[in-house]
């Protein structure tokens, strides 16, 4: 169910306009669920096109913050305006355009005539909708380049653990054409993957379930799993890690994503003292992707 939502709005010059979107996805926190940039019909002091920026905000944004990171910027004078009963993912999302990750190529229904249409592409259909996950997000954009990395190693047993729109499920099914349980803990999330999965056409491929953590039986049968995908929150996945260690094989991976550079510390002590060893690192300037793998010990 919609409840009411904010939108964030400045109107100026491109260039300074683009970079106050990017940093409100990714230096904010809590970030914009999504921006979007497009031309305006006033116009500047010189005369030139101006252009629009809207970000949207499922709860209040803290106001403080995103006026001092505007001020960054050079952008001032922000018209707040609050959206009651609206997709406010759907509506900002339209038209954002194709995103490559490695060999990954997420895109829209908007812009299927777009794809590049490489030989080693793997595309993935995500429209927009109110699951977290369409491949803008550093977080989710960092996860599928990172796992195009490794693509050559097949593990039997995946989960996707916190699915979102199960953007990294897809990916997962169908570079190594397995099974994969995906769960999410919201029930939308869990409905809305399974139609992502459907219109990629791995629908046979993905099994959802509604859980909030491992607390699912599904997920404790399929246990222990050789990788497990976690791009949700710093705190909770600092939080998992001792049961991440009792659901992951020996020598199993986890890819884990969602935290920030300043954050980063505290999950990779935690889950070293739950028996991990970092391998690899995706350096991000403010969302890094860690993947580890389960000391054989």
């Amino acid at each position: 169910m919609n409840k009411t939502s904010f939108k964030l709005t400045w109107t100026g010059e491109k260039t300074p306009l683009e970079a106050l979107g990017d940093a409100l996805g990714e230096v904010l926190w809590p970030p914009a669920g999504a921006v979007s940039l497009s031309k305006d019909d006033a116009t500047v002091e010189d005369g030139a096109s101006a252009w629009r920026l809207d970000a949207y905000f499922e709860d209040m944004p803290d106001m403080e913050a995103v006026e001092t990171i505007a001020a960054e910027h050079q952008v001032r004078d922000a018209e707040l305006e609050e959206l009651p009963d609206i997709d406010w993912v759907a509506h900002s999302l339209e038209g954002l355009g194709v995103v490559r990750c490695g060999r990954f190529v997420l895109y829209g229904v908007h812009d299927a005539d777009k794809l590049p249409n490489e030989a080693d592409d793997i595309p993935i259909r995500i429209d927009a909708n109110q699951a977290f996950g369409t491949g803008h997000h550093p977080t989710t954009a960092g996860c599928l380049t990172l796992l195009d990395r490794f693509a050559g190693w097949a593990p039997k047993s995946i989960l996707d653990l916190g699915c979102g729109s199960a953007v990294l499920a897809i990916a997962a099914a169908k570079l190594w054409g397995r099974e994969i349980l995906a769960s999410d803990i919201d029930e939308t999330s869990v409905e809305i993957a399974a139609e992502n999965a459907a219109l990629n056409e791995v629908g046979d491929r993905l099994k959802m379930v509604t859980a909030a953590g491992f607390d699912h039986d599904d997920i404790k049968a399929a246990a222990p799993f050789d990788f497990i995908f976690a791009n949700i929150l710093a705190g909770p996945l600092a939080e998992l890690a001792p049961d991440m260690a009792d659901h992951v094989a020996k020598n199993g991976r986890i890819m884990l994503a969602g935290l920030m550079t300043e954050q980063e510390e505290s999950v990779v002590s935690a889950y070293e003292a739950a028996g991990f060893r970092m391998i690899n690192r995706l350096d991000q300037a403010t969302w890094p992707v860690l993947l580890f793998v389960k000391n054989a010990d």
